[in-house]
């Protein structure tokens, strides 16, 4: 691992599990590498500075900047060439950096996502990359499934926000995380701005770490998950992908506020949709700054998406088996549609 790499870590609130992952990444820094640790507000008494290992570098002022805005001011702050992400309660087995900083010197690859493995049953994945389905749903992929069958490298829709590198260039190209998401979605939208500019986004499976993951749905998360995706869809989406995903929208977001109001969060899906429409300017603003940096056909993008929603950190509702299948006829169309009439676009 010949290349310098500074290492971001963000703390918020209570963090039990801080300490043990700035230890256990300190132990696999070199000399000329670095360790950020942003302070987004960090709970009194959790961390201490001695406690802290030696080199780490303390940045921020305790105001929560959400997760974009924490990892783009750590990011301005850090001087090397790999920006390496790892979330504050994953802690890095030995001997996973440097595979992921060397599967950025492929030529083509952009990003890379390492592997992160549920804590307390550290032979099964807690995120193997993110799929993406085409209404913008995504998931920690492969959650729950053995590691075994999640070996082998090679390209994902979306690396996990978890755990990830990337090159300084491409980072300071595509603008880092998108301030306006705060917090989720924004590894997603990172990804698929990587996948457009021409860089592939690849999985290392040898690049792991034990995270202590628990899925939660509280009120606040609900709403900028679903505020986020749509954000997603309606900038980041070529014109074509939009134009062919947009009825299935139409259909899909009365069903998913249905099954808010089962779940008792339909406010805060309200509120997302509020929001978009409050925001329509900067939703066009930035369409066109995003549409700019496309540089790859239609079809590429499409490949990415999958057509159904089947996260299984969850108990599917009813009848989502006879809505995958229509999902499924959707989008088999619909790439059928993008083939005929998606533009094609040069690299060079």
């Amino acid at each position: 691992m010949g290349t310098a790499i500074s290492v971001i870590v963000l703390g918020y609130g209570v963090e039990p599990h801080l300490t043990a992952c700035l230890s256990a990444l300190d132990r696999e820094l070199r000399e000329e590498d670095e360790l950020i640790l942003v302070d987004n507000g960090i709970e009194e008494g959790t961390v201490d500075r001695p406690e802290l290992p030696d080199g780490v570098i303390r940045i921020g002022e305790g105001v929560n900047l959400g997760f974009a805005g924490g990892c783009n001011l750590a990011a301005q702050k850090a001087t090397r060439d790999v920006l390496v992400f790892v979330n504050s309660d994953a802690i890095v087995r030995p001997g996973s950096l440097a595979p992921l900083v060397a599967a950025l010197e492929v030529d083509g690859v952009g990003i890379a996502g390492g592997c992160l493995r549920l804590a307390d049953q550290p032979h099964l994945v807690n995120a193997a990359g993110n799929p993406l389905q085409f209404t913008g749903v995504t998931w920690a992929g492969g959650c729950g499934e053995p590691a075994e069958d999640h070996a082998q490298p090679g390209p994902i829709p979306v690396a996990t926000g978890g755990f990830f590198a990337v090159r300084r260039p491409v980072w300071d190209a595509l603008g880092g995380f998108d301030p306006a998401y705060f917090a989720y979605h924004e590894d997603t939208d990172l990804s698929l701005r990587c996948w457009m500019s021409g860089l592939a986004v690849e999985y290392v499976p040898t690049a792991t770490a034990d995270h202590y993951y628990e899925f939660s749905r509280n009120p606040r998360k609900m709403y900028l998950v679903e505020r986020n995706r749509l954000l997603t869809v309606l900038t980041d989406y070529p014109a074509v992908i939009l134009r062919t995903v947009l009825p299935a929208l139409l259909v899909v977001e009365p069903a998913l506020l249905v099954m808010a109001l089962l779940q008792g969060w339909a406010p805060q899906k309200l509120r997302a949709w509020w929001w978009l429409v409050r925001n329509v300017p900067l939703l066009r603003a930035r369409r066109a700054k995003v549409q700019q940096g496309l540089r790859v056909s239609d079809e590429v993008i499409a490949g990415l998406m999958s057509a159904r929603i089947d996260p299984p950190m969850i108990e599917p509702p009813p009848g989502m088996s006879f809505v995958n299948a229509a999902l499924s006829v959707y989008w088999a169309i619909a790439r059928s549609a993008i083939r005929q009439w998606g533009t094609v676009r040069s690299t060079a």
